[in-house]
């Protein structure tokens, strides 16, 4: 071979093109389209009312997305995050009407991570799939919800607990710091921490993550529980805003948020994707209700052009990756 040939090995794609940097810069694109197109076709998307409230949306979308993405990262899935978000919002909302509000706070946040702990044991230790076994916490969750509100709902949560969900700070509401704020800790831990690097060690190739001595069961208990605390945060969150709980409040949460996670390009299968991916993804969701409600597109077209937005990214997701597989 002669010196002027090229090998294969050269022809590589640069190392800032990886599969997390293809998928944030993929993602970016798709947000600047979304941005370009809905301000020619509506007056009234880049007006600083519509696009507070979009960021206010995507800001509580994205708390409750948060703890999915760590579980996925992890090669797992958890689908009892809205019902949890709701047994917990019932119970904080209970006791912070009647004035406990500290109470409340610290019983939301237990049992998010109490139901996030029993996950991960069911999956670690008992080994049931991490789809039925969070299906039946769904479920669990759901019914003790039933149980404890019996038909009743909570109104007139106190002024000052409100604050975290209609407060602004610097003219920003509050919501966004809590978001901007979560994302950066949150990232900072899957990147510079022992248990982020093994989430993505084990997302990526548990067999191998195990035969390496990393203790596996341990760390996945700690993710679950980490989605079941951020699930009980993200319960605060929603009855501040919306100043009610009842026991339908997570019923048409769970959706939504696998629909963040995987706009934001976190792959299925684990070891692929982060949080920012699922902070812009939040974003994009927003911004696509918004634009469907301002171009007064009915609700059933919604849910249909939604799904069908969702299909479309996971398949590029997989183009994209095929290519930058067989280019590496």
């Amino acid at each position: 071979m002669s010196a002027t040939t090229t090998s294969p090995a050269a022809m590589r794609l640069p190392p800032w093109l990886s599969d997390r940097a293809f998928v944030i810069i993929s993602r970016l694109l798709a947000l600047i389209i979304l941005v370009v197109v809905l301000s020619l076709i509506s007056p009234h998307f880049l007006s600083w009312n519509n696009l507070i409230n979009v960021f206010r949306q995507a800001s509580v979308q994205f708390v409750m997305a948060a703890g999915l993405t760590l579980v996925v990262l992890a090669g797992g899935i958890d689908l009892s995050v809205g019902a949890v978000l709701g047994l917990a919002g019932c119970l904080a909302a209970s006791l912070i009407n009647g004035g406990d509000v500290a109470l409340g706070v610290l019983v939301a946040l237990s049992v998010g991570l109490g139901c996030g702990l029993v996950n991960g044991a069911l999956v670690t230790l008992v080994r049931i799939p991490s789809f039925m076994a969070t299906y039946g916490m769904l479920w669990i969750a759901q019914g003790l919800a039933v149980i404890f509100m019996k038909g009743d709902t909570v109104y007139g949560l106190t002024a000052g607990f409100r604050t975290i969900a209609t407060g602004f700070f610097l003219g920003i509401p509050i919501p966004i710091w809590i978001g901007l704020a979560l994302m950066l800790l949150l990232h900072g831990i899957l990147h510079t921490t022992v248990l982020g690097r093994s989430i993505y060690a084990i997302g990526g190739n548990p067999a191998a993550a195990r035969l390496s001595g990393m203790p596996v069961r341990f760390r996945l208990i700690a993710v679950y529980g980490l989605s079941g605390l951020l699930s009980g945060f993200a319960a605060l969150v929603v009855i501040a805003r919306i100043n009610s709980a009842d026991s339908s409040l997570g019923d048409e949460l769970l959706l939504p948020a696998i629909a963040a996670v995987c706009l934001g390009g976190t792959s299925l299968f684990g070891g692929v994707g982060g949080i920012v991916g699922t902070a812009v993804g939040s974003v994009i969701l927003a911004i696509i209700l918004n634009g469907m409600n301002l171009l007064g597109v009915q609700t059933y077209w919604q849910s249909a052009m939604t799904g069908g937005i969702i299909l479309l990214s996971v398949l590029a997701d997989q183009i994209g990756g095929a290519r930058l597989n067989r280019q590496s």
